[in-house]
């Protein structure tokens, strides 16, 4: 999936969701750097936005289009994952062989699996639209114009790498899914292809379960065009919540297919997605003259800006660091370091960290676990409070480490072992 920031001129308006207005456009250029162009976005990144709804420093910086890969690397961070160029190459190359001769196989695959009893479609029965425009603004008005027409003529259509709007964290982005499928009953249907083989009929739980969760975001980008093509064509049209994943089947390079119910990724990243706190009330809350722009030398690659200063701009935005943003964010590694250096538990991980209530630094958490002082007999009992010994968390603390010291003071050192009886 490919996903492009909002770049349009301060006159022209979004097509779907609520438009940025031009202080706030102003404001995120600002961030970014004069002459400094928005980052676009993959489908990992946004992935990994939507699951962490909480960390207000990724939805800013996605949300102006910066480059968190190069910030990293000025504060120092680099991070260490990225897809290699072969996998693109494969990647590519798998997609056209799905999608030529008019997208045939693709349409055999999707019947096969999705509309198994029903006609299949003759190759000239259907229509593969031109999606071109200038822009991500014009495709996806065009691409809004396809689905429509296809819609109202009631017959076949592939949609090859339409563009959609959805909103993010209040701003505007443009998705690129590989394909969507008209059918003739009005319903649409999206097409994930991707080159990780499925063997014997299966496919690694874990990438189904990104491919599943990129679909969702198509699927939730083609909900309000369908609304808006279902009141003007009159016809009933669907988005359908099972979507059509292709991959090579098992060693060959031949395609294959599976049907994914991205209901409960729907629900998921619909949630999440709404919980973003929104872009311009992050911003409005920075310091006045906060920046991130890294100062690129004569080459333009080269940071110049000291990254004292770049590391005041990244702090200056909370953070909702956890061992899981090492896989699917750039700054993962700053944000460990910084997180580590406070002590704080979210290092440990976000299971540990509801685990332990009201305590908020591994120090607090090992002074909760050491013995209760005693405390005089006429002491007023203290109302229960987070970190206070009535506290679930610290009970457990301290039942633990009482535990522990025992299981400690039990444990006898083994004696020097007694010869054996030499052999005879």
């Amino acid at each position: 999936m490919n996903v492009s920031r909002d770049g349009r001129p301060a006159t022209a308006a979004p097509p779907a969701g609520r438009p940025a207005t031009p202080s706030l456009r102003q404001r995120l250029t600002e961030l970014r750097g004069p002459g400094v162009r928005p980052r676009s976005l993959d489908a990992r990144a946004l992935a990994a936005l939507a699951a962490n709804p909480g960390c207000r420093r990724r939805a800013l910086l996605d949300g102006a289009g910066i480059d968190k890969g190069a910030l990293a690397q000025a504060l120092g961070s680099p991070a260490a994952y990225g897809q290699s160029q072969f996998a693109i190459v494969r990647g590519h190359a798998f997609e056209a062989k799905v999608t030529s001769d008019g997208g045939t196989e693709l349409l055999r695959l999707l019947h096969d699996r999705l509309a198994p009893g029903t006609p299949p479609p003759a190759p000239d029965e259907v229509a593969t639209p031109d999606l071109s425009a200038a822009g991500p603004e014009g495709r996806t008005a065009r691409t809004a114009l396809a689905l429509r027409e296809a819609t109202a003529a009631g017959g076949w259509a592939l949609l090859r790498h339409p563009m959609l709007a959805v909103e993010v964290a209040g701003s505007p982005a443009y998705v690129e899914p590989d394909a969507v499928v008209v059918r003739p009953d009005g319903s649409w249907t999206v097409v994930e292809i991707k080159s990780f083989p499925m063997i014997d009929g299966a496919a690694d739980a874990a990438k189904v379960g990104a491919a599943a969760r990129q679909a969702a975001v198509y699927v939730l980008a083609l909900e309000p065009v369908a609304g808006q093509v279902g009141a003007y064509t009159g016809r009933e049209v669907t988005v359908r919540d099972r979507v059509l994943l292709v991959c090579p089947k098992d060693f060959s390079n031949l395609p294959t297919a599976a049907p994914v119910d991205v209901r409960k990724q729907l629900a998921t990243t619909r949630r999440q997605l709404t919980r973003l706190t929104r872009v311009e009330e992050i911003a409005g809350a920075l310091p006045e003259g906060t920046t991130f722009d890294l100062r690129l030398g004569d080459d333009g690659k080269t940071a110049t800006r000291p990254p004292e200063e770049l590391a005041e701009a990244v702090e200056a935005v909370g953070a909702a660091y956890a061992p899981e943003c090492l896989a699917a964010c750039e700054l993962a590694f700053h944000c460990r370091k910084r997180s580590r250096e406070e002590g704080a538990v979210e290092a440990l991980g976000r299971g540990v960290r509801g685990e332990l209530g009201g305590l908020r630094t591994v120090a607090e958490v090992l002074a909760a676990a050491g013995p209760e002082a005693p405390e005089p007999p006429d002491a007023p009992e203290p109302p229960a409070a987070p970190g206070g010994p009535d506290d679930p968390a610290v009970v457990a603390l301290r039942r633990a480490a009482a535990l522990r010291a025992e299981v400690l003071a039990r444990a006898a050192v083994p004696g020097p072992r007694a010869e054996e009886p030499g052999c005879h």
